[in-house]
């Protein structure tokens, strides 16, 4: 009679299913994967440490520099903390500019992370299709920002450059292409009997392991658990935004509730270009020592920065909790825990939409 024998199995840190380097480590008996553990360490940056000692001017360009996927919304949460400290006021219309450059940001982001999801799980057509359907939002970017990533575009007391006329209509104009395809493709997800078997059942992340271990964004809100950072925020509130929440806390509901949230985005994006009325861009103001803790919403869940400035603008301290660090560690002891297949590994993992460049900032 064979012997089962149980094996360390690594996968990574270079898989073709990656974004980034990283390895898991699964302890298996037979196809079982009963364990896992997460290694990271190939793509450290020091980013918090270059910080120090730097004039606030130079951190704005770090912060952006964390992740090439999210530099907008490390841009807008530094900026905004900055703002706060020194009690600088940003005009309206600014705000809305800013919601609607970090709305466009969570759809190429949301987008970028069911494509890898669906390449993951061998679909890659429908993967395709979604990464294709990503430069639409890409160029929306640009036309706001002149750059499709490290656009420096949120600055203290307002923003950067305004938006014409002409490119906020091209936007507007984007948002129905992409509704348009995107209830095409959600279709195809929802009713594929492969991506269901690769998908449903799979990864379960409970209510209880989602509370104690402080899971954050889309993969908290796939559990049921109503965490979202844009509910303390009245522009938010007045464009039309309301929490999404999916119940099963598996793969398929993961990649599903970031669907549902493509579609909030396009809404808030049109209810925000509508509210556009002429006025400044950019408020004055004076920077000021002082220490705060600031969190906004990321593509991927809670953003925070902390971080003390002196008397002179140059950074004492500055601490940057990303979504990702929750994320991750709640994947590998939860979601990956007792899987039936190693094959679910790296799906489950993804489902997740580790940044792994947030987290070794």
């Amino acid at each position: 009679m064979k012997k089962v024998v149980d094996v360390s199995l690594p996968i990574g840190p270079i898989h073709p299913c990656f974004k980034e380097p990283c390895r898991i480590k699964c302890e298996t008996q037979g196809e079982r994967v009963v364990t896992t553990e997460v290694e990271l360490g190939y793509v450290k940056k020091g980013i918090e440490k270059i910080m120090i000692g730097r004039p606030w001017q130079e951190t704005i360009f770090l912060a952006e520099r964390v992740c090439g996927i999210c530099s907008v919304v490390h841009n807008t949460v530094i900026v905004e903390a900055l703002e706060k400290i020194s009690g600088i006021t940003v005009p309206r219309r600014a705000e809305l500019l800013r919601l609607i450059l970090n709305e466009l940001d969570r759809i190429q982001s949301h987008l970028l992370a069911n494509y890898s999801y669906c390449y993951t799980i061998e679909h890659e057509t429908l993967g395709m299709y979604l990464l294709n359907l990503r430069e639409i939002a890409m160029d929306s970017i640009e036309m706001m920002t002149g750059t499709r990533v490290m656009s420096a575009y949120v600055v203290p007391g307002g923003v950067r450059e305004d938006l014409s006329t002409e490119n906020a209509a091209n936007i507007l104009a984007g948002t129905y292409h992409i509704e348009t395809e995107l209830k095409r493709f959600v279709k195809m997800f929802e009713t594929g009997s492969m991506i269901g078997l690769r998908s449903k059942g799979i990864g379960i992340l409970s209510m209880e392991d989602a509370l104690a271990s402080g899971v954050v964004g889309p993969t908290a809100r796939a559990t049921g658990l109503p965490r979202d950072a844009r509910k303390d925020d009245p522009l938010y509130m007045e464009m039309g935004w309301h929490m999404i929440t999916r119940n099963h806390g598996d793969n398929f509901d993961r990649i599903m509730l970031r669907f549902d949230e493509l579609f909030q985005s396009l809404t808030l994006i049109r209810n925000g270009i509508a509210a556009l009325e002429p006025g400044k861009i950019r408020n004055g103001g004076e920077m000021k020592a002082g220490h705060i803790k600031h969190t906004i919403e990321a593509p991927r869940g809670d953003l925070t920065y902390d971080i003390e400035i002196d008397s002179v603008g140059q950074v004492v301290f500055v601490s940057i909790q990303t979504p990702s660090i929750p994320n991750i560690e709640v994947a590998t002891h939860a979601m990956m825990k007792n899987l039936a297949s190693a094959a679910d590994v790296t799906s489950t993992f993804i489902s997740a939409d580790p940044c792994i460049a947030c987290a070794e900032r």
